[in-house]
């Protein structure tokens, strides 16, 4: 289908808008006021229904961050839930936990935040606006137009398809937006950073990045659960030892209060389900009385890039940077990465600023992003747990002894850049994995009262799509999944999709089951995209303004 299409251009495009892309907007003007002229014309793009819509953590937030880029953060009013107060780490049992007597050095949170981030990304968006900014939410971008090896900027998604991909009555093309340098920051995995590194090899020196998939409720407890901002850590169970994960419990303001649990893509059982191990988390006897007689008000779910500072792509191409949790930046062992976005987003903006002086946007100007991380106090941070996770690829055990050694060694542990396998590859087909008479565990029985099942869960993630549009999970070959993996994995994404967007269903004329799609449910996690065995599910953007939209989250 030949398509006319508009063309927008602007001087800096900056994709997502969240703690990274909004800082670095922010940042941007602020440092171009101050070296007077003519702004720069920086527009950020929003694939969500409005800023924070799908921002989504858990979220416990070191402030230092936002102190270097709003020093006045509290006279601006930043929403905080509330301040980090009592501070415990529990190992859990079947039945029982043991409280750790001390907090494990770099795991502390005196200082420190609990926030909702789709309320803070609200905010900080408003303070972005008033430098200048224009931010264009409901806009997906679909593709990023590379020519002749630079980025010459992002085509966004057509609205108006119907299934088959064909224009309805009410079609509108996509727009081609140019711009001198192109800001990628769409969050975990996104759909740009893939292509990003399939075109300009942007991964090509980093090891394989490291994923856990988060699932979080906010619930409404009775009082005197909790004392306000007390904060809870766990692992052990429910997870089997060769996992990897853990679970949190965040008193935040009111009666509210954040339950999550984040597992590792990683695992060999091909019925590993991130939800399932939360619900089991819920029930569990330490937990379970905290939040019995409450009421569960929001779900969401996200994947977490942990793999650290060896799994970090290059930052910078030809017009083109990327930041935030797209680049990896993150702190696995503190479970930290919202002070990081905003510092690589202020990285950006000087960057930017330096290349709008020089008129060059090219590789060697814009390099200046790579030095200015790598001399960071960022970086430093990073360095020091650069082998955290890869530590417990044998298990919590493992883990643990690779800590030791890590913080004896300044972060380098047993092994120094360990190379991982990617998660996929970790799964084991049924045969092997279910053998010598394990069997997969039983389905659950949600009350939905204390255990949800997932089209319940899901509901209150506000998660919204036009029905009738193409699938924004994109299948390279049904066959594989109806039958070569029904086989072989026993169609593992109906396990580990948060979301219900995989079912097998029977066939109406008998005989076998097949995959039934229902994207309408998709939260934007990405976890499909990451966990898939054979790696044939590719997850692209929806219409914009699709998805959840969370709130207190």
């Amino acid at each position: 289908m030949d398509i006319e299409r508009d063309v927008l251009e602007v001087d800096v495009l900056i994709v997502g808008a969240g703690p990274a892309g909004l800082a670095c907007a922010y940042h941007l003007m602020k440092k171009a006021e101050v070296a007077g002229g003519e702004p720069p014309a920086v527009l950020v793009i929003e694939k969500g229904s409005h800023p924070g819509a799908h921002s989504f953590s858990g979220a416990v937030m070191d402030p230092s961050g936002i102190a270097r880029l709003i020093p006045d953060y509290i006279e601006k009013g930043m929403p905080f839930e509330a301040k980090a107060g009592a501070d415990s780490l529990w190992y859990m049992s079947e039945k029982s936990h043991f409280k750790f007597p001390f907090t494990p050095p770099g795991m502390g949170n005196d200082g420190n935040y609990i926030i909702s981030l789709n309320k803070f990304t609200g905010w900080l968006a408003e303070q972005t606006e008033a430098t200048g900014v224009e931010i264009y939410p409901e806009t997906a971008a679909f593709e990023l137009i590379v020519e002749n090896g630079k980025t010459v900027g992002v085509q966004t998604v057509d609205m108006g398809l119907d299934k088959e991909g064909n224009p309805k009555s009410n079609f509108e093309p996509g727009t081609i937006i140019k711009a001198s340098v192109t800001v990628l920051c769409e969050g975990v995995h996104g759909s740009l950073a893939k292509q990003a590194g399939e075109k300009l090899g942007i991964f090509d020196k980093a090891i394989n990045q490291s994923y856990l998939t988060g699932v979080k409720e906010i619930w409404e407890i009775p009082d005197g659960r909790m004392s306000e901002g007390e904060i809870i850590h766990t692992f052990g169970a429910p997870l089997l030892s060769n996992m990897y994960g853990g679970g949190f419990v965040y008193k935040m303001s009111g009666k509210m209060a954040a339950v999550g649990f984040a597992v590792s893509l990683n695992s060999p059982d091909p019925t590993n389900d991130p939800h399932r191990w939360f619900q089991e988390f819920k029930m569990h006897p330490s937990i379970r009385p905290i939040i019995e007689g409450g009421e569960m008000l929001h779900y969401g779910a996200k994947t977490i890039p942990e793999g650290g500072y060896h799994a970090m792509p290059q930052l910078y191409h030809d017009n083109m940077l990327i930041l935030g949790d797209s680049a990896g930046f993150l702190n696995s062992q503190r479970l930290k990465g919202i002070h990081m976005a905003i510092d690589s987003g202020m990285m950006a903006a000087e960057t930017i600023i330096d290349a709008i002086g020089k008129e060059d946007f090219s590789k060697a100007t814009l390099a200046a992003m790579q030095k200015r991380f790598e001399s960071s106090p960022t970086k430093q941070e990073l360095y020091k747990v650069r082998n955290y996770h890869q530590g417990f690829e044998g298990g919590i055990l493992a883990g643990m002894i690779h800590f030791g050694f890590q913080f004896i060694t300044g972060g380098r542990g047993i092994f120094d850049r360990q190379e991982v396998e990617p998660d996929h590859a970790h799964m084991r087909k049924l045969a092997g994995y279910f053998s010598g008479g394990k069997k997969p565990k039983p389905p659950l029985k949600f009350d939905n009262k204390l255990i949800y099942d997932k089209l319940t869960d899901v509901y209150k993630s506000g998660s919204k799509h036009e029905e009738e549009q193409p699938s924004h999970l994109v299948i390279a070959d049904y066959d594989i999944c109806n039958n070569r993996c029904t086989e072989e994995y026993g169609n593992p994404c109906q396990y580990f999709c948060p979301a219900q967007v995989y079912e097998m269903v029977d066939n109406e004329e008998g005989g076998g089951t097949h995959l039934q799609l229902t994207p309408s449910n998709c939260v934007h996690c990405k976890t499909c995209d990451i966990a898939d065995p054979y790696q044939i599910i590719n997850w692209v953007v929806p219409e914009g303004g699709g998805g959840p939209n969370y709130e207190n989250c």
